[in-house]
């Protein structure tokens, strides 16, 4: 889409969902005969020392090498757990997913426990234990989840042994054991050659020639026709990339590989929007936008430099998409599926950062390394990622740290608005469409902060189970509109479809005003038509308006409102909130709106870890039905 001048007072964009552009940018760099002459040859292009260089590794791992001895001492008498068919099955059963991932992951993170200690210390001292966790992984039938499984002919989630599945956690361990076997297949050869033979021709069954010869995972999006490409495809073709560089010394072969997976990650560049927002939100820029940047890092330093995407604007906008997010104390925006609570990986925030050349993002993550104690060397089987921390540890630390942002932040064809004050308002609003990645049937909903601290809120997701991916997506009450910051609109609330959208979206960055018409996100039993959603950030309040014209009446009008901390309505006309030390005042016509308040038991850690024992939802009824009226609500600071 065209882009806009940050100059203009006014922005106005029509909005049509999915914001997929042929722009190609791998395809375009090289070829596959291009591939061929630039791809460093034998792992030389390898930025870490060999196994047997001590000199090396103590110069990497400095400071964090006794940490990292100490993470695998604490596996070496680890009972590698047993994950049971009737696990697999729990998923179709019940919809729990836990039951399999839990000790599924807990093997696989002491894998790269014992093998990132073994690095550091390089006495042998973790090989024994490292072969368990590596023979156990190549006696399984899959690597890959329960819940991702159903990818097979079978579409059942127990493993079957005639077929194998790519998924976000085989590709993982697929580069986890990749880079086992690079560090460590002379010292297993030297306990017994049957075990690196294993491990290679394991890695190169399941995921090498699974990917050049399957074209069905959804993920790849090689014949793209309108779908959803999301987090899944930088992700698996990150983890894809590094088996064939690591493994596959056939120039030949590996031009053609390497070629397929950027002609796939293409199609996620493609499909992200020019003002390189994250629609999934901020839990998921690091499997996203910090994918693809692992991704193009490979790339970069598998070609050694000669592949370069760092200087595109729109790789630029989607890596300060997460220092923007980020609120304070922990806080961010957390649209979708997002956590409200985070802040991103700070050493892969700062590795893009440099990547591209971004103070912003550089500063952001020294800054958020600060506030977590100091640089904090990542663990679990992502092990790209652990080494990564290390090769760029000393630099971050020499950063000075600082998060600063815009007072206008506008993504206009994500349509996300991050607006600031100086009196401690920050408000976050999204437009955009309900087939969103991880949609929440949103559009037009608000988050407010005040001083950092959330007052009236995004609830975010539960944890994970069949249902949430499944056709009952819109049953759970995290998803429906009418447990957002949105009016139901004669009691009917949004519905899910690329459809529902918002359209003539408005800002006016000098007034710190956005509107937009969100009828267009309800469905037609709604009879709505036209609701102009206005939020207006002033110096000391937070003005919202609806005004609207309705086809039919059929009932009353409720505008919804998602709270925490201390509620009051005793006051007619205003309900106080007061949360972890800040106290705001939400304004209404009383003459207009019957209050009444829903407490929401949160019995899901997900949440509960965030917001508590409960959350509440404020409804605002509306006492009479009228085809076309006004709605004024401000927020106010006490």
């Amino acid at each position: 889409m065209k882009q806009f001048s940050c100059l203009m007072l006014f922005l106005i964009l029509s909005y049509s969902g999915y914001g997929y552009e042929e722009r190609n940018l791998l395809e375009k760099q090289a070829d596959v005969i291009r591939l061929k002459e630039i791809l460093v040859p034998n792992q030389k292009w390898v930025p870490y020392p060999k196994y047997t260089d001590r000199e090396g590794w103590d110069a990497l791992t400095k400071e964090h090498k006794q940490m990292l001895i100490r993470r695998g001492e604490k596996q070496l008498n680890y009972e590698w757990k047993v994950i049971k068919a009737t696990d697999y099955l729990e998923y179709e059963r019940t919809g729990n997913r836990k039951i399999m991932e839990n000790p599924n992951s807990s093997n696989n993170n002491a894998i790269a426990d014992l093998a990132i200690a073994e690095l550091a210390e390089g006495k042998g001292r973790f090989i024994d234990q490292l072969i368990n966790g590596i023979v156990y992984s190549c006696e399984m039938t899959s690597w890959a989840l329960s819940a991702h499984l159903p990818a097979q002919h079978s579409k059942r989630s127990l493993p079957d042994y005639t077929e194998h599945i790519i998924d976000l956690v085989s590709g993982d361990m697929g580069a986890l054991l990749s880079w086992v076997y690079y560090f460590f297949h002379e010292e297993f050869d030297k306990v017994d050659p049957i075990i690196s033979k294993r491990l290679y021709k394991e890695i190169k069954e399941r995921i090498i020639d699974t990917y050049i010869q399957e074209d069905r995972f959804w993920w790849m999006a090689f014949d793209y026709k309108g779908q959803l490409v999301n987090n899944w495809n930088p992700w698996c073709n990150a983890n894809v990339l590094q088996c064939f560089l690591l493994l596959e010394n056939d120039k030949n072969k590996l031009a053609d590989a390497v070629y397929r997976t950027m002609v796939s990650v293409d199609k996620f560049i493609n499909y992200v929007h020019s003002d390189g927002a994250c629609e999934e939100g901020p839990s998921y820029w690091g499997h996203a936008a910090g994918k693809m940047y692992d991704y193009l890092q490979l790339l970069y330093d598998a070609t050694g430099g000669k592949l370069s995407l760092y200087t595109n604007p729109l790789i630029r906008n989607m890596g300060e998409y997460i220092s923007r997010t980020y609120v304070g104390d922990g806080w961010v925006v957390n649209f979708a599926d997002a956590s409200a609570k985070g802040g991103g990986d700070a050493g892969l925030i700062f590795r893009y950062g440099k990547a591209i050349g971004s103070d912003e993002m550089q500063k952001y993550a020294a800054w958020l390394s600060r506030k977590k104690g100091g640089i904090v060397i990542t663990s679990g089987r992502d092990i790209f990622r652990t080494l990564q921390c290390l090769l760029y540890s000393e630099d971050m630390q020499k950063t000075t740290p600082v998060h600063q942002t815009p007072e206008v932040t506008w993504y206009p064809e994500t349509q996300f608005c991050y607006l600031k004050n100086k009196k401690g308002f920050f408000l976050a609003v999204k437009g955009g469409y309900n087939n969103e990645s991880h949609n929440h049937n949103d559009v037009g909903t608000f988050s407010l902060y005040y001083n950092a601290v959330p007052v009236i809120i995004d609830a975010g997701v539960g944890t994970y189970t069949r249902q949430t991916f499944g056709k009952e997506r819109y049953t759970i009450w995290t998803m429906q509109s009418n447990y957002h910051n949105l009016p139901m609109i004669n009691g009917v609330p949004q519905k899910f479809g690329s459809e529902y959208k918002a359209t003539d979206v408005v800002l006016d960055k000098k007034k710190k005003q956005l509107s937009m018409n969100i009828a267009t996100a309800y469905p037609d039993n709604a009879e709505v038509e036209k609701w102009i959603r206005t939020y207006r950030l002033r110096d000391s309040s937070l003005d919202i308006s609806d005004d609207f014209i309705l086809k039919k009446l059929k009932n009353e009008n409720q505008v919804n409102f998602l709270l925490w901390g201390d509620i009051d309505l005793n006051t007619a006309g205003k309900v106080k909130i007061s949360v972890e030390g800040q106290i705001v005042e939400l304004h209404y016509d009383k003459s207009l709106f019957t209050p009444s308040l829903e407490t929401i038991l949160l019995t899901d850690p997900r949440l509960s870890n965030v917001w508590g024992e409960k959350i509440f939802r404020l409804s605002l009824t509306a006492k009479k039905m009228v085809e076309k009226g006004r709605y004024v609500f401000s927020v106010k600071a006490l």
